[in-house]
């Protein structure tokens, strides 16, 4: 299936559009955001803890930001099972977790182009390319449906749905033509000429819709959030929100923290846009010191899973 889109003129509109200054432009609020909270409530906030008493509850947080990056793991896997590559062995969800950590050095791209050098060596560079381009999409499906669950407080949510209608077999090539062009430094790095033109070439996808990698996102990203979830309880024992609020506005952090690049990790943009969600249903100076510890938990994680990874490649270069 083709789609010809040569003559659309909001599409050559959205080209000449500067996307990475709005992006640098929405970080740099988001930093300012954040900051301003913390500032305005530093001398509210202790970093002291009981480990005797909240250490299981850290511990328990440490492990559902573990179980998250394997979710997400094995989500990758079906994706490119999806497009019509099947795996014996789990060497693809051991690599993608130990490279994890790559989102976070700036630039954004160099977990994209260690994981899309991996499948080439196995597959071919179509499969490769449209897998590592595609993942993103699906994390976001995934949050945006738990976001959906707002549908319970406003009509306005069941536009988050949308974008699960472009993830069939039908639609994909459209999608994945789209994510090329807005991932244009991606391609670039690859360097990956002409690719724009053989986006249907070595591709078999094996299902109309793919059920398994998105179930595997959603568990990925709800494992993140009982992660949160466990960091927020401790600090805020007398917490009487509605967690289905909670998940809705984490979801919608965690997913404008992931479109917007310009932040490795989302770092800053997540927690910023949270506190901006949150209002004062929270007390400041508790949410901004679970959301550090969630922070500093979840990267943990990432660099302990990481470190095989991080010791070959400095060896290497010694």
């Amino acid at each position: 299936m083709r789609f010809s889109t040569s003559n659309q003129p909001y599409l050559k509109f959205l080209k000449k559009f500067n996307f990475g200054g709005l992006k640098i432009i929405f970080f740099i609020l988001s930093l300012l955001y954040f900051c301003i909270y913390f500032f305005d409530n530093i001398d509210q906030i202790s970093f002291d803890i009981n480990l005797e008493r909240n250490g299981i509850n850290l511990s328990l947080s440490f492990l559902f930001c573990v179980l998250s990056i394997y979710l997400n793991a094995y989500a990758w896997k079906s994706i490119v099972k999806w497009f019509g590559k099947e795996f014996k062995s789990n060497n693809i969800v051991s690599f993608y977790v130990v490279t994890n950590i790559l989102k976070y050095v700036p630039g954004g791209v160099w977990h994209f182009v260690e994981r899309f050098n991996f499948i080439k060596k196995i597959s071919n560079p179509q499969i490769a390319l449209y897998s590592t381009l595609i993942e993103p999409y699906f994390m976001l499906c995934g949050s945006f449906l738990l976001a959906s669950l707002g549908l319970i407080f406003s009509p306005f949510y069941f536009f988050l749905i949308f974008p699960l209608a472009f993830l069939n077999r039908k639609l994909i090539y459209f999608i994945l033509k789209r994510i090329g062009s807005l991932k244009g430094k991606v391609i670039k790095v690859l360097r990956l000429p002409n690719s724009k033109d053989q986006f249907e070439e070595r591709i078999n996808i094996i299902s109309f819709f793919p059920t398994r990698a998105l179930l595997l996102e959603i568990g990925f990203v709800l494992s993140k959030f009982i992660g949160f979830y466990i960091c927020l309880n401790t600090f805020y024992a007398s917490n009487t929100l509605n967690i289905i609020f909670l998940l809705v506005i984490f979801s919608l952090s965690w997913s404008l923290g992931l479109v917007v690049p310009t932040a490795p990790g989302g770092v800053g943009v997540f927690e910023a846009c949270l506190l901006f969600f949150v209002g004062k249903s929270i007390p400041q100076n508790i949410i901004l010191i679970s959301l550090i510890y969630f922070r500093f938990i979840s990267t943990s994680a990432d660099l302990l899973l990481s470190l095989p990874f991080l010791i070959r490649k400095l060896s290497k270069r010694i």
